[in-house]
């Protein structure tokens, strides 16, 4: 059987509702990519280049139909998983030429908090980036509350990678941001398996974020800022 094929096809049934297979598997694929990514393994990359390939198609329903699924395209969420595909090329990379040069350290990259200098690039471009991101989502018809908590997922979703890219330990403050809002917008939207991963997500990035607080404390002094 065509793989690609199985999967556009194959739904799992709970009661009344049928949910693709492809939204289970990429949700548990982001969990695996977070869990991977707090201990700090290049692996958490391709894993969640996977995870969000599979969820691209299950937020652009309107092209990707299944039956029995809301079949509407929400650009805020398809696109933030396009973009994490694309960041997380950069961050694979990044880690890998981390490895390698640094023989002293077994792990891909030593958490630091931002510098005040990255402070002031970052904020303003993040506020650009979420005003810009919102006027292109309502042009392709997205309106109401929905547009700005599209928006905001999308945009934090984007800063949140970037920062772990970089090693920035306040990315997992934003990460649990992104995931407060994304479980009611899942679960209002029929997304039951996404919304429950975010909600599952929540642990494992205060895990995280203590894991790399703990560790920025004992290593930032020796470790050089990450070009």
């Amino acid at each position: 059987m065509n793989i690609i094929k199985w999967l556009f096809e194959t739904n799992l049934h709970f009661g009344s509702k049928s949910i693709p297979f492809r939204e289970v598997l990429g949700g548990s694929l982001g969990l695996a990519s977070a869990i991977f990514g707090a201990r700090r393994k290049v692996l958490a990359w391709p894993i969640g280049i996977a995870g969000d390939a599979l969820l691209f198609t299950v937020f652009l329903g309107a092209v990707f139909t299944y039956k029995d699924q809301p079949a509407e395209n929400f650009y805020g969420q398809a696109s933030r998983n396009l973009l994490l595909i694309l960041v997380s090329i950069y961050g694979w990379i990044k880690w890998s030429r981390n490895r390698n040069h640094d023989g002293a350290h077994n792990s891909a990259v030593i958490p630091r908090w931002t510098t005040l200098k990255e402070k002031l690039i970052l904020i303003p471009s993040v506020v650009l980036f979420f005003i810009t991101s919102m006027q292109i989502f309502k042009s392709l018809g997205e309106s109401g509350t929905w547009l700005f908590v599209d928006t905001w997922i999308f945009t934090g979703t984007a800063l949140a990678t970037f920062g772990m890219s970089r090693g920035y330990v306040e990315f997992w403050l934003v990460w649990i941001a992104v995931d407060l809002v994304g479980v009611p917008f899942a679960f209002k939207n029929g997304y039951y398996p996404t919304g429950t991963l975010y909600a599952i997500y929540l642990p494992f990035v205060m895990w995280g974020f203590i894991s790399w607080l703990k560790i920025s404390r004992n290593e930032v002094n020796s470790a050089p800022a990450l070009d």
